[in-house]
């Protein structure tokens, strides 16, 4: 369900390119190409853009016409198919997930490789950032983090760049897999944007939205949303950061720059320190795997097809570790915590239309028999 369509936005993925130029007035030439789609293919369209944009760049117009062609001819994406698409002499070769797909299976079946000159520039996914990466300073907090996402609390991530910022974003959102993110969320947020003046008025409070900014005016402007997580550049994984502190929103000072999660938000769950302590330990030892172990909580699948109830559990998906312990005194008000949230709505009305057109399946399955 996390991988659909966006019905009510687009995607923008940019390539920026500054160049220092002293005929200009701020003294660099700046241009970026962006690629628009209803997709969340992250991967896939930041690869295209790499490949695209030094060529547009250099020869304009002509460039991006036969690109165009070439993604015409590209056939529509299937699920569970592997695709390979070739544009400007290189073949991308990516796979497009499938519901029915296994967490932490590997992505990519390469196949026909022999028939394909020169070799494909292989995918291990079409959307999934490194969340290792995403998450190094704040391991400690991924079940806050986590608990944030579910309940759909109104949340701003302050970053040095855009890119830190929308890739903070995505991985936020992405943390509830298999389960969809259905607030709204902005990877990247302007002073520019439509609703500014509604998200940072005193009189009303914060909408369920997930917003990522890098203006320092806005410590001052959303000092008063109730979740803010800032960060520092990323490094790459294997290379673990301090962890950052949780520290009360009074503390946010316009000229601090420390990373932190400043919030009053009391945890249902109790911290897993098992868990921690092993992501601590596969993040130092293992880095390249780190980013496969990062927790994905989710939902007891058989419990939700049956209707019945809805568990929550956490645990490593990808490296099939037991569930962490719960506290079960807790559970049951994260649980009315979260039948109160946007996610549930959604998660809820997607389950709905498949069991109506389930039913109306068997309705005509059974006339037709009768």
């Amino acid at each position: 369900l996390s991988l659909q369509r966006e019905a009510s936005h687009y995607f923008g993925y940019v390539y920026f390119r500054q160049v220092k130029d002293s005929s200009m007035r701020r003294g660099y030439f700046q241009k970026s190409l962006v690629l628009v789609s209803r997709l969340p293919y992250v991967n896939l369209f930041q690869c295209l853009l790499q490949l695209i944009a030094p060529e547009y760049f250099d020869k304009l117009e002509p460039c991006l016409e036969a690109v165009c062609n070439e993604i015409d001819q590209w056939p529509p994406p299937v699920p569970g198919q592997t695709l390979n698409l070739p544009v400007m002499g290189v073949v991308i070769q990516v796979r497009i997930p499938s519901r029915v797909d296994k967490p932490g299976s590997s992505p990519v079946k390469q196949c026909n490789q022999e028939n394909l000159l020169p070799a494909p520039l292989v995918l291990p996914s079409v959307h999934e950032l490194d969340l290792f990466r995403c998450f190094q300073p704040v391991l400690i907090h991924i079940q806050m983090l986590w608990e944030l996402m579910l309940l759909g609390e109104p949340m701003v991530v302050m970053a040095p760049s855009p890119t830190v910022s929308s890739e903070m974003v995505l991985a936020l959102t992405s943390c509830l897999a298999p389960l969809r993110y259905c607030c709204d969320f902005r990877p990247y947020f302007t002073i520019h944007d439509s609703e500014f003046k509604e998200y940072t008025t005193r009189t009303q409070a914060p909408p369920n939205i997930l917003v990522g900014v890098t203006n320092p005016f806005f410590i001052k402007t959303l000092q008063h949303w109730p979740h803010i997580l800032r960060v520092g550049e990323l490094r790459m994984s294997g290379d673990l950061p301090k962890q950052v502190k949780v520290k009360k929103l009074a503390k946010l000072k316009t000229l601090d720059t420390k990373p932190g999660i400043y919030t009053s938000y009391k945890t249902f769950l109790h911290k897993d320190k098992t868990l921690i302590k092993r992501l601590l330990k596969v993040s130092t030892s293992h880095p390249v795997l780190g980013g496969k172990a990062v927790p994905r909580a989710g939902f007891g699948q058989s419990e939700l097809s049956r209707g019945a109830e809805v568990t929550l559990w956490d645990g490593l998906v990808h490296t099939g570790a037991p569930p962490g312990p719960h506290n079960p005194t807790v559970l049951p008000s994260l649980h009315r915590r979260f039948f109160k949230s946007p996610n549930f709505d959604g998660w809820f009305r997607q389950r709905h239309r498949e069991m109506t057109q389930k039913l109306e399946a068997l309705h005509l399955e059974a006339i037709c028999e009768a």
